[in-house]
């Protein structure tokens, strides 16, 4: 047996990408994907298990501690992600504007290029498309639908309706008729766009049929993470049929 020192040459072109840290229970993985250019990379951390999965405010509270987030950004490190978002809406605004900042200031110490939250990302889209009124519908409970409100609110957006399911769990399971009806409940004449809040609510297949039916943004919690993440890491955005993306 003979054991030879083989030359090693670095010679393959680098595959761009974004990262992004995600709840231990998200799993829309495959719709994340869909919002991504052609050629590039998604790389995607959970952060560490908990054993309270009722979505809940200390659901929000437990997948948005540093102390989980911080090891699941340095996980992505090595990837060398352009930039990498938190993508949870719940988590990123349940402690408030103040909140979401801190969880930015967290992930940037740890390391992070260029820190996005969902939160964070739907302001930026609302600011983009000069939207002050908007009208939200959520999976959760109403406690938790109010403190989405007052994030918005105190960032100078006005909500002219709320609805929400009350779901505490199985959110991914929550199928396209359901978010139709949503859309229809919510929606009133002074409302400039609607969003869709939690990054594990399925939107991607039902938002350009709802636009052109409401003649209006509908935004949802994985599109605006992956639209903030894209543009602020410098990379194509990708070529779909959503009012967000043609601005």
């Amino acid at each position: 047996m003979e054991y030879i020192q083989l030359p090693a040459r670095y010679d393959a072109e680098f595959r761009a990408g974004i990262g992004m840290v995600v709840p231990f229970d998200f799993a829309l993985d495959e719709e994340c994907w869909r919002w991504m250019p052609e050629g590039y990379n998604l790389h995607i951390a959970r952060t560490a298990y908990n054993e309270h999965t009722t979505v809940d405010e200390a659901h929000a509270q437990n997948v948005s501690d540093a102390s989980v987030v911080v090891p699941a950004v340095r996980e992505l490190l090595m990837a060398r992600p352009a930039s990498i978002a938190y993508s949870c809406t719940m988590g990123s605004f349940i402690n408030g504007n103040a909140g979401e900042h801190l969880l930015c200031a967290a992930m940037s110490a740890a390391g992070a290029q260029k820190p996005v939250t969902t939160s964070g990302a739907l302001l930026e889209a609302l600011h983009a498309m000069g939207i002050k009124k908007l009208a939200i519908a959520t999976p959760y409970n109403e406690s938790i639908t109010r403190r989405l409100t007052t994030f918005l609110e105190a960032a100078g957006h006005k909500v002219t309706k709320a609805g929400y399911l009350g779901s505490d769990g199985d959110i991914m399971l929550i199928g396209p008729d359901t978010v139709r009806e949503m859309a229809h409940s919510i929606n009133t004449d002074d409302a400039e766009a609607l969003f869709f809040s939690c990054t594990d609510l399925r939107m991607f297949d039902v938002i350009a049929e709802l636009e052109k039916e409401l003649g209006k943004p509908i935004l949802s919690a994985n599109q605006v993470t992956m639209w903030a993440t894209l543009k602020v890491a410098g990379l194509p955005l990708p070529d779909v049929n959503q009012r967000l993306f043609q601005i």
